[in-house]
């Protein structure tokens, strides 16, 4: 006997579309056949017949909970897991990947259970990047290793301060080579925001000279040209450490594509992240009144970049899409348009699988089965977390969205449930979740929150070997 048996749908896998029937036991799958060949008696039958039967989404890049500093002194911070969570499952995203912080005087064990803590509400599962900064200390990198064997293996790093004051994120570039030979060395995986702090300063201090602070000219502070020269000097650092692979973070412009490009080709194990946000929307948007609703670090760029990551998502130059979800209210978010007190981060998770299928899937021709690579299965392949999770097959875990693309809807901010605000706000999609299952329970169902409050659990990683030995995916 099953629990439920989905029924007749397009099962859509990185490989493959096939109709078939999924049969799922307690939290996982239990087998995946060919339609009417799974006998027996069944707790419940799903018809998804005229339906896509795809793995939950894994958005390998969500922030809550973070600290938002203000040149006043102030910090605010942004919405929790609970509340990012609940968004996430709505949209048929599953599993969110959020950072552990470590901090000067902290043990890298003592950030992951201080960020597990704040998990406990979550509405999915979810794993932790460990996210370093400033000048770590030797005995600190040292604790890698144990870490990575604990089931978190991978480990963010800025190249940049990001911002005037706040001091502290950049990573300097001799403590990367040592934290990039310690990952290497243990099967772990670096995650990279890459830009030029020197640049990024340098034209901060130069507009405020100007008088040209208006978030308009933020394209000329997070530049093109930064993350060009960011993008190639760790990725020339990576070609001296044997086993480095590297994660790039919110790739945004052409040159960032055509690095990491050029970095796969030779062989390295090199993989790139862009944002749906990127994908729809360019600088111009900074012109309107609420221009600052649109922006996130590193800034928007232009049409020919836009156009640049969605032919990356198509050829393999980029893997994955996330949001680099920074949940805020409307208000806090349209606080500044000052370049040096923008707030950064958007609400995106309820909306990256329908904008990313109808933007690339619709528009463009994208396959249905890159459209399951880009926003579930790679990220689970890079991070660790494949075959348990961005997989359809018997064993892994049951976490099924049933995606019915004749559904069109007008996306309205007041019925989504990230925030008060939406950057698609009026944007029509085609297609949406009709029903979607965290490890065997159905939690949404056509479109109303069934079951899920504190259901989310931290899922262990490990990397395979292959993504250190050469571009995996």
């Amino acid at each position: 006997m099953f629990d439920m048996l989905i029924r007749g749908g397009e099962v859509v896998t990185p490989d493959e579309v096939v109709v078939a029937d999924v049969a799922i036991q307690g939290e996982t799958i239990a087998a995946v056949a060919a339609p009417g060949t799974l006998g027996g008696d069944v707790g419940r039958v799903i018809d998804a017949a005229g339906k896509l039967v795809i793995p939950g989404g894994i958005d390998p890049h969500v922030h809550t909970g973070w600290p938002i500093p203000s040149v006043d002194g102030s910090v605010l911070h942004s919405a929790g897991a609970a509340q990012v969570s609940r968004a996430a499952i709505f949209g048929g995203t599953t599993t969110l990947v959020d950072f552990a912080v470590w901090s000067p005087g902290m043990t890298l064990e003592q950030a992951i259970h201080a960020k597990e803590a704040e998990w406990r509400d979550a509405f999915t599962d979810y794993a932790l990047h460990v996210m370093l900064q400033g000048e770590v200390p030797p005995e600190v990198i040292a604790q890698m290793p144990d870490v990575i064997s604990a089931g978190f293996p991978s480990f963010k790093i800025f190249m940049t301060d990001v911002r005037p004051h706040g001091k502290g994120r950049r990573i300097p570039l001799g403590h990367l080579w040592e934290i990039m030979q310690t990952a290497a060395k243990s099967s772990g995986v670096l995650v990279v925001h890459a830009e030029d702090d020197e640049l990024v300063m340098y034209a901060y201090d130069k507009l405020g000279r100007e008088g040209r602070t208006d978030i308009r000219h933020m394209p000329e502070v997070h530049s093109i040209m930064s993350e060009d020269i960011s993008f190639r000097r760790v990725l020339r650092l990576a070609r001296y450490v044997e086993g480095a692979a590297v994660y790039m973070m919110h790739v945004s412009a052409e040159v960032g594509v055509e690095a990491i490009a050029e970095a796969r080709a030779a062989g390295l194990p090199v993989y790139g992240e862009t944002l749906h946000h990127y994908a729809t929307f360019t600088a111009e948007a900074y012109l309107r009144p609420d221009g600052v609703m649109f922006h996130t670090y590193p800034s928007l760029k232009h049409e020919t970049d836009r156009q640049r990551l969605w032919k990356g998502l198509r050829d393999g130059s980029l893997n994955t899409v996330a949001t680099d979800e920074l949940c805020t209210p409307r208000a806090i978010k349209l606080r500044s348009r000052h370049i040096a007190d923008a707030t950064g981060g958007h609400v995106g998770v309820e909306t990256r699988l329908p904008i990313v299928y109808t933007e690339g899937v619709v528009k463009r021709g994208i396959s249905p089965e890159r459209f399951v690579a880009v926003t579930s299965a790679n990220a689970a392949k890079i991070l660790g977390l494949y075959p348990r999770k961005g997989a359809i097959a018997a064993g892994s875990d049951a976490d099924i969205v049933v995606f019915d693309p004749a559904l069109r809807r007008t996306l309205r901010s007041e019925d989504l449930h990230g925030s008060d605000y939406s950057a698609w706000d009026g944007w029509e999609v085609y297609g949406w979740p009709s029903l979607v299952m965290l490890r065997g329970r159905v939690v949404v169902e056509d479109r109303k929150l069934r079951d899920g409050a504190g259901a989310g659990r931290r899922v262990p990683r490990k990397l395979a070997a292959a993504i250190q030995h050469g571009p995996a995916v």
